[in-house]
């Protein structure tokens, strides 16, 4: 199936590399006019070169999304360039891993401002002219660590929670004005953060072995796992889909 996101303008924080970089290519590859907002201008820049030879639309704009000045001018070059904004997939985020007691303070807001104040960043500077162009969707990584804690990751967990209930929220409150948010929810998947997690887990004692999440999730996720789910959510096909949780993690969290 084609053309799922024609004639959409999208934005996808994060969008370089990983699950973010698959959902910008996949998001093209469906029609939507992609623009990727990345820290690492050197990925952003060879996913969108990626795009185009596939015959896609696609550019970069280079920002630190849990910066309030940053995520302005990005946001409006990518207006300026594409028009308003219909699809936004608050993507951008990463992890600290390690025991409660040794965590500062400034990793604590650091984490805090990259995985949850670059959403609310992102999603205010959109959403005015995404309500005036008639309305949109809004997609938000959360993660599985927003309901199944995990040993040395309160910092991540939290930062979790707080993304699941800002994609509800929004979704209820904007609701009237045509706009969907939901949270796409991924388990472990093979992306650079994900072996990561994984590897930094490991080394703190968490056993996160290939067998373990093979008895929990059956296998390690692949980012075109996550895209796909992404995909959905920023499509028409999920219209009457608002304020949920979509869990790509093979039922991880259904154990």
């Amino acid at each position: 199936m084609a053309d799922r996101l024609k004639g959409k303008i999208a934005i996808i924080s994060g969008g370089a590399t990983g699950m973010g970089g698959a959902s910008s290519r996949l998001f093209a590859a469906e029609g939507a006019q992609v623009a990727i907002i990345d820290r690492n201008g050197d990925a952003a820049a060879e996913t969108t070169k990626a795009i185009r030879d596939a015959g896609g639309f696609a550019d970069y704009w280079v920002a630190d999304v849990s910066d309030e000045t940053a995520v302005a001018t990005a946001v409006k070059g990518v207006e300026d360039k594409f028009g308003p904004v219909t699809v936004l997939f608050n993507h951008a985020g990463t992890i600290v891993i390690k025991p409660f007691l040794e965590t500062t303070l400034a990793e604590w807001d650091w984490l805090h401002a990259v995985n949850v104040r670059s959403m609310f960043l992102m999603t205010r500077a959109v959403l005015p002219r995404m309500i005036a162009a008639g309305g949109g969707s809004i997609i938000c990584t959360s993660s599985i660590s927003a309901v199944a804690a995990t040993p040395m990751e309160v910092l991540y967990d939290t930062t979790k929670g707080a993304v699941h209930m800002f994609a509800r929220a929004i979704g209820v409150e904007f609701r009237d004005r045509n706009i969907r948010c939901n949270a796409v929810c991924p388990g472990f998947i093979r992306t650079p953060h994900g072996l990561r997690e994984v590897n930094e887990l490991q080394a703190l004692g968490v056993d996160v072995s290939d067998a373990a999440i093979a008895a929990q999730q059956g296998r390690i996720g692949e980012p075109e796992d996550v895209a796909r789910a992404a995909l959905y959510l920023a499509s028409d096909d999920s219209r009457f889909v608002n304020g949920a949780h979509l869990f790509v993690d093979n039922g991880f969290t259904a154990i």
